[in-house]
């Protein structure tokens, strides 16, 4: 890569990477998985380790986490709490050490063979302890590296965290003792950890959970990390968090190896991790790394990878740190699970900001217990580096176990009924020619990625389709993953896929289907709502609904989107003009839209979906209102402006959604809008709330 393509890929990485941390370390909102932000970090840590010339003071390599909440006290660390940099496979961890050796060697040191001391990564969140002669005087969470929250109560409730260090007899020192480590109580020690949760307690946690009707929580990281944050120490204690040690601050002389750190560590009664281990060799910390990755899932607690670290104190401290990394260490991560599958088509979906995203149509594949069918390409230029084209034969990952990612193709597998893929010249969504920006292409039409997902909003929306639960961010993140690209594939989403977006569990992912197969059934007048049609809104979606049923039969045979469809794109002007309220501007944009070939394809994708249309009345014929139109501005102290509705057309009545000369009545509300000028301009008759409500009676 050029250094002015490197300088752009850089920028972008630090603005991605400092957005999702802002806001999982500030505001508590984990938007991405912390596995995907450790991939944007690695690729960000690889090209600034490339052009160093690149690196800024505030790049997020440069420093850990964010800004602690307001909640807690603030404290600051007695030196900072670094993070580490990520190895995905051997060759990621054999490159770690070959930096640090030749680090070393610039200096004039030789590293020669050295052994690493190996420990878990566990999953949870890391904590500093301070001790004070020997007793538990303070307790923070990370932070942003330099200053963290005082959580020191919470602490204090996990059994695992001694209260008092234990001296250690000096009668199981020197040679009586070779197993053990010397210590003394000094009058102040740091040592920090990671406080987590099993697996058992977790599901416990859950269950209560589901007995009360709460919501279920994702993971257990989630719920450590939350537990350690509580005001109420009472709701930490209930969870039962646990503690592993892993590190001394300070680094005494005395100790000498990491393997040493870890014996001083239990002689001052700190649980450490037993499976960690002192080995000789690159070569052993792989094949730790294997047998991890064999135990992981019969472990009684998550972990995402081990812990490398060269055991030689003198050597690690010489190594020094890579910006807020140290050198002599590394978080190997294990790889994530994969599974070969059949690219049945690609689409193309249209983002927020108008870039055009390629994503896979999969032949539905199990990746890592999720059932996964779309995975998103990126971009034309991903395309072409893998060599995809539709049909092949592709191994799909989940990285972190959560975004599903197509990282290699079988061309050796091809049958040559596999088909190139091209990008389109036109917006698939407001049909503008697209322009090509670097590695993206974009419709040139600034509100149009915007109004793509503001129509799916509206489409889910209370008046339409009225689904529970997919609200705006469910839909960002749907399309985000590709899992949708427009309102028809709500229908088709399944609970796995749901599932494997963050902070949805089985059960919300489950409800959330259920909810959607529920809407599948609707009146005719919001469906029509639903499709978002200019001008369109829920009083000319009603009346149009009535008209479709005066050419349609209502029989069930009979009422379905293909027909509806039929008439509406037969229908002319003149016709959809004598419909009540329906003016010329009205007529033309219905008339429009059933005319264009990209609607016609979602109302054919919406039929397929076994979308079941249903005409309600939307009112009482021969009522009291019978003959009369309303129009409602304004709030109203009473009722809702929808209440209102339901009870004039319970009464008879029609509501319109503009004053005219044939408007009957205007129900003026609190702060009137235009339409109260309107009506005095045309001598319409105007009700204050009190008449409205005695003309009710």
């Amino acid at each position: 890569m050029e250094k002015k393509s490197a300088g752009e890929r850089i920028r972008h990485l630090r603005n991605v990477i400092n957005k999702y941390r802002r806001e999982r370390l500030v505001f508590n909102r984990e938007i991405i998985s912390p596995e995907a932000e450790d991939a944007l970090k690695k690729e960000l840590f690889d090209l600034e380790e490339k052009f160093p010339e690149l690196v800024i003071p505030d790049s997020p390599t440069q420093r850990v986490g964010g800004k602690p909440l307001k909640e807690f006290k603030k404290v600051k660390h007695v030196s900072p709490m670094i993070s580490l940099n990520d190895a995905f496979n051997e060759t990621d961890l054999r490159d770690w050490y070959r930096r640090f050796a030749d680090y070393l060697e610039a200096k004039g040191i030789q590293a020669g063979n050295p052994e690493f001391y190996c420990d878990l990564k566990m999953d949870g969140l890391a904590v500093e302890l301070v001790y004070e002669n020997g007793v538990f005087a303070q307790g923070s969470t990370r932070g942003d590296g330099e200053w963290g929250e005082d959580v020191t109560q919470n602490l204090r409730t996990i059994e695992a965290i001694p209260l008092r260090l234990l001296a250690t007899s000096d009668k199981r020192h020197g040679k009586e003792a070779s197993s053990h480590v010397a210590v003394n109580i000094p009058q102040k020690l740091v040592v920090r950890g990671e406080a987590f949760l099993t697996k058992k307690e977790f599901a416990r946690i859950n269950k209560e959970q589901e007995k009360k009707g709460g919501k279920l929580f994702a993971n257990p990281r989630n719920v450590a990390a939350g537990s350690i944050r509580q005001l109420d120490p009472k709701i930490t204690a209930s969870r039962k968090p646990d503690f592993y040690a892993y590190a001394l601050v300070g680094k005494p002389e005395e100790y000498g190896t990491k393997e040493k750190y870890y014996r001083a560590l239990g002689e001052f009664g700190f649980k450490t991790n037993p499976l960690g281990k002192k080995v000789k060799s690159l070569e052993e910390v792989v094949a730790f790394h294997a047998e991890l990755a064999k135990k992981r899932a019969k472990l009684d607690y998550e972990i995402d990878g081990i812990v490398a670290a060269v055991n030689d104190n003198v050597l690690y401290d010489k190594a020094g740190d890579i910006g807020k990394a140290p050198r002599g260490m590394v978080a190997y991560k294990f790889p994530a699970a994969e599974k070969t599958a059949i690219v049945e088509n690609i689409i193309v979906q249209v983002g927020r900001t108008g870039v055009l995203t390629p994503v896979a149509v999969l032949k539905p594949v199990e990746v890592g217990g999720v059932i996964v069918k779309h995975s998103t390409l990126h971009n034309a230029d991903e395309i072409m580096r893998l060599g995809l084209k539709i049909g092949d034969t592709v191994i799909v990952s989940r990285a972190g176990d959560v975004i599903p990612k197509i990282i290699k193709v079988f061309p050796e597998l091809r049958s040559g009924k596999e088909k190139e893929f091209n990008m389109p010249a036109k917006c698939p969504f407001d049909g503008s020619k697209i322009i090509r920006d670097g590695v993206m292409y974009k419709c040139p039409n600034p509100q149009c990625g915007a109004r793509h997902r503001e129509q799916l909003y509206h489409f889910a929306s209370r008046n339409a389709f009225n689904i529970e639960g997919l609200g705006p961010q469910i839909i960002d993140r749907l399309l985000d993953e590709g899992l949708i690209s427009d309102a028809a594939d709500i229908f088709n989403l399944e609970a796995g896929e749901i599932r494997a977006l963050k902070r949805f569990g089985d059960k919300s992912a489950r409800n959330l289907v259920e909810e959607i197969a529920v809407k599948k059934k609707i009146p005719l007048s919001k469906f029509i709502y639903g499709l978002g049609i200019l001008h369109v809104g829920e009083e000319t979606a009603a009346l149009l609904a009535r008209r479709i049923m005066d050419n349609v039969k209502s029989d069930k045979e009979k009422l379905n989107i293909k027909n509806i469809t039929n008439y509406l794109s037969h229908v002319s002007l003149d016709d959809l003009q004598t419909i009540p309220d329906v003016g010329p501007k009205v007529a033309q944009s219905i008339y429009d839209w059933f005319r264009e070939k990209r609607n016609i394809r979602l109302l054919e994708k919406l039929d397929r979906a076994w979308i079941e249309l249903e005409y309600v009345p939307e009112k009482k014929e021969g009522g009291k209102f019978y003959g009369k139109s309303f129009v409602l501005t304004g709030s109203l102290s009473s009722m809702t402006r929808e209440q209102a509705k339901d009870k004039i057309r319970a009464l008879g009545g029609d509501v319109s959604e503009s004053v005219g000369k044939k408007t009957s009545y205007v129900v003026a509300g609190n702060e009137p809008g235009s339409k109260y000028e309107k009506a005095k301009k045309f001598g319409v008759s105007i009700l204050d709330e009190a008449e409205f409500l005695k003309m009710l009676k």
